[in-house]
């Protein structure tokens, strides 16, 4: 891993980032139709450009991450792959009055991404267009290598990024020639192992590892980039809305440095570092740091425990809590 690792931050990290469904929304309805349903202000986002979104149920929790993005005369959708079939049935079964069609365009459209100190770059020998200009999630409708594509500024370790974003017939050849211009950068082709590192030093949380159906917006730390508070209601609104009154959650997503090497296993149990050993939390990732030299990670922590600092127990070693 450490010549992936070298490269994404030094020169170019080139990875797949096909754990993406990808849905669109067309009609004359479809701003107002999603942003009644998701957690995000969607009426604000202007063409070419994207935000984050929540889809909650009822009770808050999150059935999906999803990032929309405005292009023309229709809303992109990505959300994660493992809840494809969900985050579709949900969409549609809001689909009532409105004049909006859904499309689900996974086994059509695949991605890839460039990232690091050289990818704007070599994105711009790509296609002529300059990442510097454009701000997360801002995207351009254009032809790389003679292909349709999307092209997305977007970062999965906290580096200067793009995704690409185009028919899955002709992936393959978009790869191989991003590969060579990453490759002639002295960068590489990079794995998820190496990814993970990457995003969980860069403190950026995954769907499902680190927040999924079993917590709320609140707890998993999302308030700042995935919900607005003044775009007025939306499906679990009322419970996010309730828990921003109250002031406070009673556990909370937090950055974790663990004192192995070794990263322990996700959903590990820790407990507090006394002679009481009582059960306070669990990990959620994990990975090993080239940075620390140690174990680093993501977890759940009781409001209690959770003040950066603290030392918590899990078996094997012990695990001091970030932000």
């Amino acid at each position: 891993m450490s010549t992936e690792y070298r490269a994404a931050k030094e020169t170019a990290a080139l990875f797949d980032t096909n754990w993406h469904a990808i849905f669109s929304l067309s009609g004359p309805d479809r701003v107002r139709y999603l942003n009644a349903i998701v957690s995000n202000d969607i009426k604000s986002v202007g063409e070419a450009y994207g935000t984050r979104a929540l889809l909650l149920n009822p009770q808050g929790h999150i059935l999906a991450e999803l990032e929309v993005y405005a292009l023309g005369e229709k809303l992109l959708v990505r959300t994660h792959a493992s809840v494809r079939e969900r985050t579709f049935a949900t969409l549609d079964k809001y689909i009532i009055m409105d004049d909006v069609t859904l499309e689900d365009l996974t086994d059509q459209l695949g991605s890839f991404a460039v990232e690091g100190p050289q990818a704007g770059t070599i994105v711009a020998q790509a296609c002529g267009l300059a990442l510097e200009g454009f701000s997360e999630f801002a995207n351009a409708e254009l032809s790389i290598d003679g292909v349709p594509s999307y092209l997305i500024r977007r970062s999965q370790f906290g580096g200067i990024g793009a995704e690409i974003i185009a028919p899955r017939e002709h992936l393959g050849l978009l790869w191989q020639s991003m590969h060579a211009r990453v490759h002639a950068a002295h960068g590489a082709s990079i794995s998820m192992t190496a990814l993970n590192a990457l995003r969980l030093e860069a403190g950026i949380p995954w769907f499902p590892d680190d927040f999924n159906d079993t917590v709320i917006p609140q707890e998993a730390a999302l308030e700042a980039t995935h919900v607005s508070f003044t775009k007025g209601c939306y499906t679990g609104q009322e419970i996010v809305e309730r828990v921003r009154s109250r002031g406070h959650v009673n556990r909370r997503r937090v950055s974790l440095q663990f004192s192995t090497v070794d990263p322990p296993t996700p959903l590990s149990r820790l407990r507090t570092n006394d002679a009481e050993a009582k059960e306070v939390g669990l990990i959620t990732s994990s990975a090993f740091s080239p940075a620390s030299g140690l174990a680093i990670g993501m977890g759940y922590v009781r409001r209690e425990q959770n003040s950066p600092g603290t030392i918590l127990e899990f078996d094997g070693g012990t695990a001091t809590v970030g932000r």
